[in-house]
């Protein structure tokens, strides 16, 4: 079966389209049996072979929904547009169980983390009270009994 169809012409992110008539199984990059125009959507230009369309669909071509609307767009076909859908691909349950179980192990790796984090602020409020201490008790050591303090 023959499909009118895009194939992605043009650099990274300029793409421009031909329109081109194919093979149903054959890649959109790949032979094509005849070339009926061009696209460029970032300009809104179309460049179609209006006559060889139509042959085209006479003999019984079918129409990819964007070519499809593109042409309902340029007048080449009269009808109302199609409704194109991307279906993005499902992801198995199974994963999302294991994203949910990666979840968990990163909290419970996080909590001992911050058990960590409160241990160490401890230790920093010990830690002036028991310097204050051993200054004293440094100063108490150096005077001997007896003597008394110079403050």
């Amino acid at each position: 079966m023959l499909t009118i169809r895009f194939a992605r012409v043009g650099r990274k992110n300029r793409a421009q389209f031909r329109v081109v008539l194919q093979q149903h199984t054959t890649a959109p990059g790949g032979r094509h049996v005849a070339m009926l125009g061009s696209y460029d959507p970032h300009q809104k230009i179309a460049i179609l072979k209006a006559d060889k369309i139509k042959e085209w669909i006479a003999k019984g071509a079918q129409v990819s929904d964007s070519a499809y609307n593109l042409f309902v767009k340029e007048g080449i076909i009269e009808g109302k547009k199609r409704a194109i859908k991307m279906e993005k691909p499902k992801a198995p349950i199974v994963e999302e169980k294991k994203t949910e179980e990666v979840k968990s192990d990163e909290t419970k790796a996080e909590e001992p983390k911050v058990e960590e984090a409160k241990a160490e602020e401890k230790v920093k409020e010990v830690k002036p009270t028991e310097e204050i201490a051993t200054t004293e008790k440094i100063e108490e050591v150096k005077t001997e009994p007896g003597e008394k303090k110079a403050e």
